[in-house]
């Protein structure tokens, strides 16, 4: 395909740009041929045309696609180009924040002005051992594979550190140095990798100095080589170093610093042993303070001036030399302040009596006047003559410059080689690997000699970079058999030969240098003459005839002429040399002697290293006369020779390169600074490396790899079974062009910019693909949402329609029902309303009428007042009007009746005189007498009822008066009385005035008394409503401090709680740390003892050399051997005394002696305790016999006692006579087999059998006097059993004894009678404990009677005092306590006494079983003639089957037999196989019990140590087998189970059966021997751990990661030249299954083996975090592996192995916890990362990884799709400020070599004891159960 058909619409290619070299643009139409300008839009949106160049017509470079941005290795770039490597890197160093990126063969490596937590030795564990494409990018991968290609390839190596001055060669080396002291370790213990690591603060001092880019610039170039033995173990190293610039010692630039060491000294100026040296403030020196920059932030000088002396006394650089090279240095700064006074314009003086020169010739040891005089003098030397010549000022102050630089120099020279020899090697070097730190290509504005230097030295080292890069290139075409064609590349050749071949620029300053009258100006000119216009490379500025330009690889330098001539020469005064040669100070002229040396061309280390400097200086004037013989080689010529000889060093090993680049000159952290970069990408030679890789065939795929990325744009039919025919038949279709691919035998070569172009295609594929998928997925989607929105519309219509029928259903009812209600309420409303109106109409009638009538009523009631008023007034008004009228009527009556009664009177008088008149008055009578009658009738009857009233009332009055007569003789009597009353009353009358008064005093009293008591009412009152106030307030109060107390409470138990929990969970951890650490220790202390193990067999080795004549013993008879067995096969007398002297050693190595002492002491206090108890049983059997003798008297009896007596004696007797008999045969048999030598009286064998005999007799005697205390017991206990059948049993017995004539018989009853003799104490012990446990008990039951006395009293005491209803409340209440402690009581007593039940049980079951089976054994021994003799009685009957006691008895001398065969050659499998699980553990602990049963102790003691011993014998032997560790993890745990279980401690005793409870030791206590195998346990744990992991490391990263459990999921990238060869060779190998499959294989072999299911689950859980932490650490280092696809695969993964942990039931082992950091490591790669919700999510996820890890995850996330969207930076800055608070660990990597620590919980057995049976297959034949 043609590179101008990529040129479409939309694709993205890169402009120049003059800020920021490159811009991305993209095309908004096609290219087409022809076409003068491109159209296009720039990434801030702004749209351009780009005019191509009329005659190249070379199109813009196009950009890679975004997939492929960021990549660790730059040549998988499908486009290689400037822009292309920049933008790679750019991206990585500012968005991922990764430093280091490959570029092919080289390791680019940004400085990132930040310290890393990159460099940890976790770091270097990760790194150590894997391939270098395997993980990212790191200067460790580069060490790892020098370090690699060291030992693989048998071929030395080197590491090329290059870089401008800042960029952090001196730290890349520094690192690497410390790779390979971390990984190789030393081979002696000398530390020589620490002294490698020492050797960098000592160089740094004396040759790093602060410059303008730099805090910390190497102002020299240094190749060290670290030497490697044949065991790849650093053994020393060498330093050679390279252009040292001297000129820094006397000129410092602005903001610039001299040397370290010079500022640390002034620094710690203050010192005592400083004081002779008279240093002050740097700024006092004129050396020091020049660049006005003393002091560099964060920096302390007196600090790092301790660490540069501890790191020189490290290197063997004594006290002395030290001060001696600080008083060099002080003289030199003394020297910069040397001043001179012009006498005249050609000579000068030393003021007299100069302080600084007085102090510089003290320091140095001269004489001052002859310093000041050659200071300014200068001898002068011609055929004939020799003569001084003063010199200027100026040539003065040069001299004194160029004297101080020529000492600094040589010092330098000095301490190089004193710090080589410190570093040689003190054997054989069997390969290096070598380190060069040196200057990169340097351009300044005023370039010199040194950048001159520095230019021809990088011109080389890229010359042989090329070739070392095409050399590879090679190998790789000739490899793959790809058709080699010649790639054009930059050969820098010709400006090698134009530097230095004959009559080149090296030639032609060294022949002007030797010219009398030689000058800059004249060696320009013959530069003109020689290669102007002669050498493309070589040109003339155009404006200065002083100049040079030479065409560097990497760009033009134009180089100044001034100084080249005098910097080349490097003269100084001989005078001056010679004064300091014959100093007194010794150290002065050692620095000089090297210079009487002749240089030869390839010297390993030459003498002059040539100056430097970053600044110019202008040197001093050509001094006239010739130089001595010692500086006749120029600086150029000593530089060229020591250049040589570096490249051929690096020609003769293999190079890895690291370019340093510096990313911004200001220093700031993380900032990229294009143009710079750019800069030194040229001068560097990554971009030539990148342009001659795009020449060739720069991508590279694996037939497989290629398959799987591009088997998408494959058909089916395409697909066959060779994938390389596959792949061919696939590209000829996809790429026409067969230029632009080639097919090699495993790779398929592409050309530059195939690969995005397959890219596209799969891209568009992929696209074509997603876009037929989503159009038939929209479809069905659609397609079912319209079936199911048609479905849900019908059903919504249904149900709608059914809604709206039985709405209108309901609406019509609803219509009628309101019709209905309407017309009931309307008449409701209606009548309501009339009722309402009719009320309303009769209140308002009622109202209005009572209102009317009310009205009407005040009005006829005013009208009848007005007219009863008008009437009153009427009548009023009438009477006194009618008065008035009467009045005058009556008077005018008067006045006329006086008239007419005059007149009347006349007539009258007149009539009175006639008849007339008398006739009327009659008339008026008789009306009158009428009128009288009827009054007189009314009266009549009023009289006559009168009369009655009169009579009733003269009755009642009769009756009347004679009661009141009666009251009348009454009250005369008591008017009587009432005068004999009145005297009384008087008296009481006076009596009741006193009374009044002093009632009146009373109430006077009284009226005080009740005011005071008002008063005090009143105060009361108001102290009481004052206190109910207060009291109110208090119980406010009171209410709020119990709600604080109870919140404070509540708080504070919470508070107590958490901080409880807390504290339990620091407990736990401080715990688990202390655990840790003690196992930890434990381990050490196994690897120290294996050490010293080793260390002894090779010494014994050494030291046992087989003499002539020495024949081998067996192995059953070795040094092992116990103290009285020796071997019979020893036929040369000298072996004897030989195993005599290593046997007691042995032991000593094998015996823990404090175990020991403690087991010695013990055993005394039980021999002591033993005696007393064995006092007292004699005294209570002697006792006891005696009553019975007293209570029975039977002397049949007692004759059976003196018979048993007399029996005893013979008994004893015959056995002395019989061990007497043996001792003699043995002497005898020693005399006859040994020479006499052997058998004298000083021979150690003779001293061994006295011992014996010495030690057999003391045994009788004890053995005599048991014998006889026991056969007295065992004579009264069947007296006390059978008091019937004793006679009967004694002659039993005698007969016996009679019959035990056999020295046989005599042994076994030996053997019986000590077994007795145990029982019998066993029960002693029992009955005495029991004895003082009913004694503490009673004493105690006593005690507290006392206290409840006193108690009682106290109660009845306070009862006494309490009212009666009280005093029976606490009397209850006591009696209630009471009651309930004698309950308590009761139970403990009843406890207690269950216990003693059961335990008299047990012994009463022994002691009965002891007597059966002595009954058994004498009735076996009688003759069944006797038994026929003999009166019939019952007997017991013999059992048939022996009842076991679950103890296995041995010889002693078969102890080191049974450790050979039950541990040493015992093997696993058929043990788990075939046999009970634990059976190892078991027959020992039966045979330690049958030990403590003896109460052997010594026996005991010495099968536990063997136990032990041959327990790590095995180990040591076949410890990288997994079965045997398990097998033997497995067994010890069990034998620590057993000693607890049957250690009779009740803890471990209530899981037991009461036949096992029954087995418990009785004599020894073996606590301390169980620690002893706890911590056994714990090392056979951590070495189980240990080869686990070594099983399990090689498949972790292929299976979890590598291997794709789900087929298609994750596409294979691009990958470059550091690609996993190794793994992808390898691929397939181990998979998820091959993980599972080997977790099943542990699990089983642990399970056969009979593992305790706790100690199962701690190993998952230690197997499962070994996975988890590998895989995690794996996936922080490879940028490869952190993509979605690949979360997706882990998540599958883990999933896997939790389904394996349900499985096997372990899902609460904590296993699965420990996988939870990478379970969201994988959720991590998954989720979304884009919101600010999504950053909240992800830190509430991640809460077991730490900070660095999330961020380093988020970093390295990749797609690998373009489908997939890249983390912004922006969103990982968020991350960051949320876990900003996080307290957690900084560390990057977990650490993988962890060991939790392990615990043993107690798992006791069911198996009984007695039913063990011993397989013949063990070939324990010697061991009989017991």
């Amino acid at each position: 395909m043609a590179a101008s058909e990529l040129y479409t619409k939309y694709a993205r290619v890169w402009i120049p740009d003059p800020e920021e070299v490159w811009k991305s643009a993209e095309l908004l139409k096609d290219y087409k041929p022809g076409d003068k300008v491109l159209q296009l839009r720039l990434e801030e949106g702004k749209d351009l045309e780009y005019s191509l160049d009329p005659k190249t017509k070379e199109l813009p470079p196009l950009r890679n696609p975004d997939i492929l941005v960021g990549e660790n290795d730059l040549t998988a770039l499908s486009y290689l180009h400037e822009p292309a490597v920049l933008h790679n890197l750019k991206v990585r160093f500012i968005d991922s924040k990764l430093i280091y990126t490959y570029c092919g063969i080289v390791l680019v490596a940004i400085n990132p002005y930040e310290q890393l937590p990159i460099y940890g030795e976790d770091i270097i564990n990760a790194y150590s051992g894997q391939n270098m494409g395997d993980m990212d990018p790191h200067i460790f991968a580069v060490a790892e594979e020098a370090y690699k290609q060291m030992a693989r390839d048998e071929r030395n190596q080197s590491i090329i550190v290059s870089g401008e001055s800042g960029a952090g060669k001196t730290v890349s080396a520094k690192y690497a140095m410390r790779y390979f002291a971390t990984v190789s370790g030393s081979a002696s213990e000398a530390n020589v990798e620490e002294k490698v690591l020492a050797s960098n603060p000592i160089m740094e001092s004396i040759g790093n100095a602060k410059t303008t880019r730099n805090d910390n610039s190497s102002r020299f170039g240094k190749y060290i080589e670290i030497g490697f033995d044949k065991r790849y173990r650093i053994i020393g190293a060498n330093m050679r170093t390279y252009l040292l610039e001297k000129s820094r010692v006397v000129f410092q630039a602005e903001e610039e610093r001299n040397y370290h060491i010079f500022y640390q000294l002034c620094a710690s100026a203050a010192l005592p042993e400083f004081k002779t040296l008279r240093l002050g403030n740097a700024n006092y020196f004129h050396y020091t303070k020049q660049g006005g920059s003393p002091v560099i932030d964060g920096v302390d000088d007196a600090k790092e001036m301790v660490n540069t002396r501890q790191a020189c006394t490290l290197l063997g650089i004594s006290d002395s030399y030290q001060m001696g090279i600080f008083r060099i240095l002080a003289g030199i700064l003394h020297l910069g302040n040397v001043e001179f006074a012009s006498r005249d314009s050609d000579s000068c003086t030393v003021p007299p009596k100069h302080e600084p020169l007085t102090i510089f010739c003290d320091l140095m040891g001269v004489e001052y006047e002859e310093m000041a005089h050659w200071l300014c003098h200068r001898k002068l030397a011609t055929a004939t003559e020799t003569y001084i010549k003063p010199i200027s000022k100026l040539h003065a102050i040069n001299a004194r410059d160029a004297l101080a630089k020529h000492i600094y120099a040589n010092l330098f020279n000095w301490i190089v080689d004193h710090v080589n020899k410190a570093l040689h090697a003190a054997v054989k070097q069997h390969s290096f690997i070598g380190v060069l730190d040196i200057y990169g290509f340097e351009t300044f504005e005023i370039n010199s000699f040194e950048q001159f230097c520095i230019n021809y030295a990088n011109e080389k080292l890229q010359q042989q970079f090329n070739m070392h890069v095409f050399k590879l290139e090679q190998e790789e075409y000739m490899k793959e058999q790809i058709p080699w064609t010649l790639i054009d590349f930059y050969d820098n050749q010709p400006c090698i030969n134009l530097i230095e071949a004959k009559m080149g620029v090296l030639d032609l300053l060294d022949e002007e240098c030797k010219m009398p009258k030689g000058s800059d100006d004249s060696w320009a000119q013959k530069l003109y003459n020689t290669h102007l216009n002669k050498c493309a490379l070589f040109e003339k500025p155009r404006m200065s005839n002083k100049a040079f330009i030479i065409k560097h690889f990497a760009d033009k330098v134009e180089y100044q002429c001034e100084g080249f001539l005098e910097k080349n020469k490097d003269t100084v005064y001989e005078e001056q040399i010679r004064v300091l040669k014959s100093s007194k100070f010794k150290l002065l002229p050692e620095l000089f002697q090297d210079e009487e040396k002749v240089l030869s061309p390839t010297s390993a280390a030459p003498s002059g290293r040539v100056p430097l400097t970053r600044m110019p200086v202008k040197p001093a004037k050509a001094r006239p006369g010739q130089a001595s013989k010692e500086h006749k080689k120029t600086v150029g010529h000593q530089f060229r020779n020591s250049l040589h000889l570096l490249m051929e060093t690096l020609n003769a090993t293999t190079p890895h390169y690291v370019r340093c680049i510096k990313p911004n000159d200001f220093k700031f952290p993380f900032t990229f600074d294009e143009k710079r970069a750019v800069q030194q990408l040229r001068a560097c030679g990554v971009l030539e490396t990148i342009r001659i890789s795009a020449a060739g065939f720069p991508s590279r795929w694996t037939y497989q790899e290629f398959f799987s990325r591009y088997r998408v744009l494959m058909k089916q039919r395409d697909v066959l079974g060779d994938r390389k025919q596959t792949c061919k038949n696939v590209l000829e279709k996809l790429i026409q062009d067969k230029d632009k691919y080639q097919f090699g035998k495993t790779k398929i070569f592409f050309r530059a910019g195939q690969v995005a172009y397959l890219e596209k295609i799969r891209a568009d594929k992929l696209r074509a693909a997603c876009i037929r998928i989503q159009k038939t997925i929209r479809g069905w989607l659609m397609r079912k949402k319209y079936l199911r929105m048609r479905k849900a519309a019908i059903t919504i219509q249904r149900h709608v329609r059914g809604y709206q029928a039985r709405c209108y259903a309901k609406f019509l009812r609803r219509t009628r029902a309101a019709i209905t209600i309407q017309k009931f309420q309307r008449m409701y409303v209606v009548r309501k309303r009339y009722r309402c109106m009719r009320d309303a109409t009769i209140a308002l009638q009622a109202l209005l009428r009572g209102y009317m009538v009310r009205n009407k009523y005040q009005m006829m009631l005013r009208e009848h007042k007005s007219v009863v008023i008008q009437k009153h007034v009427r009548g009023w008004l009438a009477r006194r009007r009618y008065g008035r009228t009467l009045r005058a009527i009556v008077y005018l009556q008067c006045c006329y009746r006086r008239m007419m009664a005059k007149r009347e009177l006349k007539k009258l008088k007149i009539e009175a005189r006639s008849v007339e008149r008398y006739k009327k008055l009659h008339i008026g009578l008789e009306n009158k007498i009428m009128q009288l009658q009827r009054k007189i009738d009314e009266q009549n009857k009023e009289y006559k009822s009168l009369l009655e009233k009169m009579t009733a009332l003269e009755v009642t009055y009769t009756t009347e008066t004679e009661k009141l007569r009666g009251d009348v003789e009454r009250l005369r009597l008591s008017e009587e009385e009432a005068r004999s009353a009145t005297s009384r009353v008087l008296s009481l009358q006076e009596e009741i005035a006193k009374l009044r008064t002093e009632l009146h005093h009373t109430q006077a009293e009284k009226k005080s008394i009740e005011e005071r008591a008002d008063k005090y009412k009143h105060e009361t009152e108001q102290l009481v409503s004052e206190l109910k106030e207060q009291n109110s307030l208090l119980k406010t109060e009171k209410e709020e401090l119990n709600r604080r107390i109870h919140d404070q409470a509540k708080e504070i138990t919470e508070s107590m709680e958490k901080k409880l929990v807390e504290e339990t969970k620091q407990l736990e951890l401080d715990l688990n740390d202390e655990r840790l650490r003690y196992q930890n220790l434990l381990n050490e202390f196994s690897r120290l003892e294996e050490r010293y193990d080793d260390l002894k067999d090779e010494m014994n080795l050494m030291v046992s050399i087989p003499k002539p004549g020495h024949k081998r013993t067996d192995s059953t008879h070795s040094s092992n051997e116990s103290e009285y067995t020796f071997s019979s096969e020893i036929t040369e007398a000298e072996d004897l005394p030989l195993r005599m002297e290593q046997e007691p050693s042995e032991k000593k190595a094998a015996l823990d002696m404090s175990l020991f002492l403690k087991l010695q002491k013990r055993v005394s206090e039980l021999e002591q305790e033993k005696q007393s108890l064995q006092d007292e049983l004699d005294r209570k059997e002697e006792q006891a016999l005696r009553a019975k003798a007293k209570e029975e008297e039977r002397p049949p009896i007692r004759g059976a006692e003196l018979e048993y007596e007399s029996l005893k004696r013979q008994e004893l007797e015959s056995e002395n006579k019989k061990l007497k008999n043996e001792l003699n045969e043995l002497q005898k048999a020693l005399t006859e087999t040994r020479a006499p030598e052997v058998t004298a009286p000083g021979a150690p064998a003779y001293r061994v059998l006295l011992d014996q005999l010495t030690s057999v007799s003391e045994e009788l005697e004890v053995r005599k006097e048991e014998v006889l205390i026991l056969r007295s017991q065992l004579v009264s206990q069947k007296e006390a059993i059978q008091p019937k059948h004793t006679m009967t049993d004694a002659t039993i017995l005698l007969e016996d004894v009679q019959k035990m004539k056999d020295k046989g018989e005599i042994a076994q009853a030996y053997i019986g009678l000590k077994e007795t003799n145990r029982l019998l104490e066993s029960q002693l012990q029992s009955q005495r404990k029991s004895h003082e446990n009913e004694l503490e008990s009673l004493r105690g039951e006593i005690q507290s009677l006392k206290e409840e006395n006193n108690r009682q009293q106290q109660l009845l005491a306070q009862n006494l005092q309490l009212p009666p209803e009280a005093r029976i409340e606490a009397s209850l209440q006591h009696e209630i306590t009471r009651l309930t402690n004698e309950n308590l009581d009761l139970m403990e007593q009843l406890e207690k006494q269950d216990k003693t039940v059961r335990k008299l049980k047990k012994q009463l079951k022994v002691f009965a079983k002891k007597i059966g089976e002595l009954e058994v054994g004498q009735m076996e021994n009688i003759s069944p003639g006797q038994i026929i003799d003999e009166p019939i009685r019952p007997v017991n009957i013999p059992r048939k089957e022996k009842d076991f006691q679950g103890m296995l008895e041995y010889k002693k001398e078969d102890e080191q037999k049974l450790v050979k065969n039950l541990i040493l050659e015992l093997k696993p499998r058929g043990v788990a196989v075939n046999l009970i699980p634990g059976l190892p553990a078991y027959i020992l602990f039966m045979c330690v019990r049958h030990a403590d049963y003896l109460n052997d102790d010594q026996k005991v003691r010495s099968l536990l140590t063997s136990t032990i011993n041959g327990i790590k014998k095995v180990l040591k032997k076949r410890g990288d087998d997994f079965e045997t560790v398990s097998f033997w993890l497995s067994n010890t745990c069990r034998f620590l189970h057993c000693l607890k279980q049957y250690s009779g401690e009740e803890g471990f005793m209530k899981h037991n059966t009461p036949r096992q409870n029954e087995h418990c030791l009785t004599n020894f206590d073996l606590a301390e021997y169980r620690q002893v195998l706890s911590d056994l346990a714990i090392q056979i744990y951590q070495q189980l751990v240990r080869v686990l992991e070594n099983i399990l490391q090689p498949m972790i990263v292929s299976g979890m990661l590598e291997h794709e459990t789900i087929q298609g999921v994750s596409g294979v990238k691009p990958t470059g030249l550091r690609k996993r060869t190794s793994s992808i060779a390898d691929e397939g190998t181990y998979t998820l299954d091959s993980i599972i499959r080997q977790l099943n294989s542990f699990h089983s072999v642990m399970c056969q083996h009979g593992m305790d299911p706790e100690l199962i689950k701690q190993v998952v859980k230690q197997m499962f975090y070994i996975i988890g932490a590998v895989t995690l650490n794996n996936l922080l280092l490879r940028k490869d592996m952190c993509s979605w696809s690949k979360g997706m695969q882990i998540r599958y993964n883990v999933s896997q192995l939790e389904e394996w942990l349900r499985d096997k039931n372990l899902m609460n082992s904590g296993a699965k916890e420990t996988l939870e950091p990478l379970i969201q490591a994988a959720q991590l790669l998954q989720v979304k990362k884009k919101t600010d919700e999504d950053a909240e999510a992800i830190c509430s996820m991640c809460n077991a990884l730490t900070t660095a890890q999330i961020v380093k995850v988020l970093n390295l996330y990749t797609p690998v799709n373009e489908f997939e969207e890249r983390v912004l930076v922006s969103f990982i800055r968020t991350i960051q400020v949320r876990l900003r608070d996080r307290k957690d660990s900084p560390q990057l990597l977990m650490d993988a070599k962890h060991i939790f620590p392990v615990t043993f919980p107690f798992n006791p057995s069911s198996l009984a004891l007695e039913t063990i049976q011993i397989p013949a297959s063990l070939g324990l034949g010697f061991i009989s159960r017991v």
